[in-house]
């Protein structure tokens, strides 16, 4: 579930800028609903103090992106480093017991993230249908780097720079989609994607003025809608 407050203020507007600062982000990574309008007052409440309610709910695509909406709370160099020794240990015998010649793996550290690369020939069946075997590998790789320690971390896991295609792909076919939902005035709802996935494709088509995008369903089978403004 999504993050959610309740913000107040004198205003409206007043009552969305406390919320947005508790939250410590945008108006646009939001959901607002007013609870309390801002009505005309009677001569008897006049002096009552005015209190203007919001509930304000994190989109979820804001929240659970997996690298660029981490909270950047670093862990100290120790942790983090036995943490990296963790997954670095695991993926040594892992790619050992797949006996594939020319693989060449790197680990980095970007505090909290480690991110993990692996390359070769013949290594798409590590990736499986539309990431799903990388992804499972990832889940993986995330619990094994915090075994043992009293902490979190994120592992960013990539095979083969499919990420980085898929995000071309995906890019790709948001302005391929809008073009037709302008083009025939109709929304198009997208098959089920990953968190990640549909943050690409509200954060490609964010800037467009002619159309707009939201997401439906529950999780696995949450889907984005893509209509006209």
């Amino acid at each position: 579930m999504s993050e959610s407050i309740i913000a107040e203020g004198r205003t409206t507007n007043e009552a969305i800028e406390n919320g947005l600062k508790i939250l410590k982000t945008t108006k646009e990574n939001v959901e607002i609903k007013v609870l309390e309008q801002e009505e005309k007052r009677s001569f008897f409440s006049i002096l009552a103090p005015r209190v203007i309610k919001v509930e304000m709910k994190l989109k979820e695509d804001k929240k659970t992106n997996p690298e660029r909406n981490i909270k950047k709370i670093e862990i100290d160099e120790e942790t983090i480093r036995k943490a990296e020794e963790n997954v670095k240990n695991f993926v040594e015998i892992f790619l050992k017991k797949l006996d594939i010649n020319n693989l060449s793996t790197e680990i980095k550290i970007d505090n909290p993230i480690i991110k993990v690369t692996i390359n070769g020939e013949g290594i798409n069946y590590l990736i499986g249908y539309k990431g799903e075997v990388l992804n499972a590998l990832q889940n993986i790789l995330n619990n094994v780097a915090v075994k043992g320690l009293n902490t979190k971390c994120k592992v960013i896991l990539d095979i083969g720079n499919y990420r980085i295609r898929r995000e071309k792909t995906l890019q790709e076919l948001a302005d391929k989609v809008a073009k037709t939902v302008i083009r025939n005035k109709k929304s198009i709802t997208l098959e089920p994607m990953l968190a990640y996935e549909r943050k690409i494709i509200h954060s490609r088509l964010q800037e467009n003025p002619k159309v707009k995008t939201h997401s439906i369903g529950e999780e696995p089978n949450r889907r984005i809608v893509i209509e006209l403004k």
